[in-house]
């Protein structure tokens, strides 16, 4: 029987499985729209939504605010993201009593045909979409390296010879 079993281990040990949560969950509340797929999108929904209760708590408690927010960095290991949803997401969600976030089903990977997703956070800011992540699509100037240079002495050295 299956009782008291509530998350998916989704193939990783206990230790990953947090570290894994607590990167996801500050990415969706830094860029507040990630796709992953299918399960981890279910099991990273309710531990966000946990997260930005532990803000509005604090938020409308002030004597306990500390005390919810090292819980919340605990949990999440990302002292910026934690800010942010204690300053803004808490603000923003104020009159919402639970379901900040959404899972959209969105077809299925090609490589391995796993169910994918997208979870993003309900009322998100569209200009928080790929914030700080990735090249930033403007072709920078080519500095060469030092394995650059070593390949340029090589090609002298041969015709010196």
């Amino acid at each position: 029987m299956r009782h008291g079993i509530k998350q998916r281990k989704l193939n990783r040990t206990t230790s990953h499985r947090k570290a894994m949560l607590a990167n996801m969950a500050a990415s969706l509340v830094k860029h507040e729209q990630i796709v992953t797929t299918l399960p981890k999108a279910k099991e990273l929904k309710p531990y966000v939504e946990k997260l930005i209760t532990l803000g509005k708590q604090a938020a409308a408690n002030p004597d306990c605010a500390l005390a919810k927010r090292r819980q919340a960095v605990s949990k999440m290991r990302d002292e910026a993201m934690v800010k942010k949803i204690f300053d803004i997401l808490a603000e923003r969600y104020e009159g919402r009593s639970g379901g900040y976030t959404r899972v959209l089903k969105a077809g299925f990977r090609y490589g391995d045909a796993a169910p994918m997703a997208v979870i993003e956070l309900v009322d998100r800011d569209e200009s928080a979409k790929g914030q700080d992540s990735g090249p930033t699509g403007e072709t920078e100037e080519f500095v060469p390296g030092p394995s650059e240079e070593v390949k340029e002495n090589r090609k002298k050295k041969e015709a010196a010879a």
